[in-house]
């Protein structure tokens, strides 16, 4: 896939990039909430202000994907773990991972996947982690190709609407 492009964004990206966040996640479960719990919850965590600081933020790790000069998709890291993470000791959030629905099984997914692990690895990451929707069964298939396994659940909270993620991790780099 020659045509494919992974970059760091930039402030000047946080638009672009929230405008994937809305697309792709009206895609993906707008068919499975209601109409105003979509709207609210894109309003409260893709809004470009919003992204504009998290993109400047050193703490947030975001990675645009391009196929040619259309806009793929993107990834969301940010270093941290979770409670119920027994090896704290160096842990990476996959906080978003989205394709763009033109660009699903076309291989995109798997090089934005690949790019986070090497991340992860390159920066002496030992776990990466992500919370997935249950229902969401797509994406459980995917991340488990990966070897991502369930570790726990928890609460996720689109709109109004409480609902419950598998949070699901896999070591990286296990020489140490």
């Amino acid at each position: 896939m020659s045509e494919l492009q992974i970059r760091r964004a930039t402030e000047e990206d946080a638009a672009l990039i929230a405008a994937i966040s809305r697309e792709t996640f009206y895609d993906s479960f707008a068919a499975q909430n209601t109409a105003e719990d979509m709207t609210l919850f894109m309003e409260r965590q893709f809004d470009t202000e919003l992204l504009i600081q998290e993109v400047a933020d050193e703490a947030h790790i975001f990675f645009l994907t391009f196929y040619g000069d259309t806009p793929a998709g993107y990834a969301k890291l940010k270093p941290g773990t979770h409670p119920e993470l027994t090896d704290t000791a160096a842990a990476l959030e996959i906080c978003r991972f989205y394709a763009r629905k033109p660009f699903i099984g076309k291989g995109i997914g798997k090089a934005m996947m690949q790019h986070a692990i090497q991340y992860a690895e390159a920066n002496a990451y030992h776990t990466i982690w992500l919370g997935v929707w249950e229902h969401n069964q797509r994406a459980i298939d995917f991340y488990r190709l990966f070897g991502f396994q369930k570790f726990s659940e928890h609460d996720f909270v689109l709109g109004n609407d409480v609902q419950r993620d598998w949070l699901m991790r896999k070591e990286v780099g296990c020489e140490w």
